[in-house]
């Protein structure tokens, strides 16, 4: 049994994370634990741990009664549906170390990728999101809130240690989507010359993935990756995040922005 976590800020409950953690226990039962973190404040954003780490302190406007109703809706949700649940509300000053700390005793943590702290900024994913990805000590999936439940698995290969470690702690974490349709793309804009580590990264994939197909993307991905996976029956991309230190140029050089922000895809992403 996997322990999931599934973390809601005060206000936005997404029913997208909570229908894949429904579908996870369908597969496998889960212990779920609901996370309830308080609302903040985007312009008194402050940074910690010598000024490198962003940090946003909560508004005094928490409202207790709203993440009551949170509270019952999600609990209700799990008895309904006959999963095991825990429920921790964490009201303090700073949310993101709380965060952290729940995740290190999680196998896996849940994000609603419209509804995780929507109220800030426009940008997708917006800057919280990106920072509770980077403070995560398990491997997390951004779950758009309306999908269809995987069917295929596309494992973002761009050569480097981090996709290795990403498909590895997939594999570990999901053997039951194993037997999908897998295709391993590999995605590089600066070589097209061919797979690095050919016959290494088949030896491991084909140990996992009964149905493993290779495909080397052509186009930039960065301005097509998007409309490629689209063509793709139900995927879920598999991602790494290239180092800790990364997280936001992950995003802001990446192609897995532009699929996290068309809302349609879930993405899983492992980081050490």
């Amino acid at each position: 049994m996997k322990k999931v976590l599934i973390a809601f800020d005060n206000g936005h409950f997404s029913k997208g994370a909570f229908e894949f953690a429904r579908r996870l226990n369908e597969l496998q039962p889960i212990l779920l634990t609901g996370v309830f973190l308080p609302n903040v404040d985007y312009n008194v954003l402050t940074y910690a741990y010598g000024g490198t780490l962003p940090v946003v302190p909560f508004i005094e406007g928490y409202d207790p009664e709203l993440v009551e109703q949170q509270v019952n809706v999600f609990e209700e949700a799990c008895v309904h549906h006959h999963i095991e649940f825990r429920t921790h509300k964490d009201r303090y000053d700073f949310a993101l170390p709380e965060l952290r700390k729940e995740t290190r005793f999680a196998d896996l943590l849940l994000l609603g990728s419209e509804k995780f702290y929507a109220n800030i900024g426009t940008a997708s994913p917006n800057e919280y999101l990106r920072l509770a990805l980077h403070e995560a000590e398990c491997p997390v999936i951004l779950a758009p809130e309306e999908f269809a439940f995987p069917q295929s698995n596309v494992l973002a290969y761009d050569g480097s240690d981090d996709a290795a470690f990403a498909i590895k702690s997939f594999c570990g974490l999901f053997p039951e989507l194993c037997a999908n349709t897998t295709i391993l793309v590999y995605a590089s804009a600066k070589d097209k010359a061919g797979m690095p580590d050919l016959d290494y990264i088949k030896e491991l994939s084909a140990r996992h993935f009964s149905d493993l197909r290779l495909h080397i993307l052509e186009a930039d991905p960065k301005k097509y990756f998007d409309t490629w996976i689209s063509d793709i029956k139900d995927p879920i991309l598999v991602c790494g995040s290239f180092g800790r230190s990364g997280i936001s140029e992950l995003f802001r050089h990446s192609f897995v922005s532009e699929v996290v922000s068309d809302h349609r895809v879930p993405v899983f992403i492992a980081h050490r």
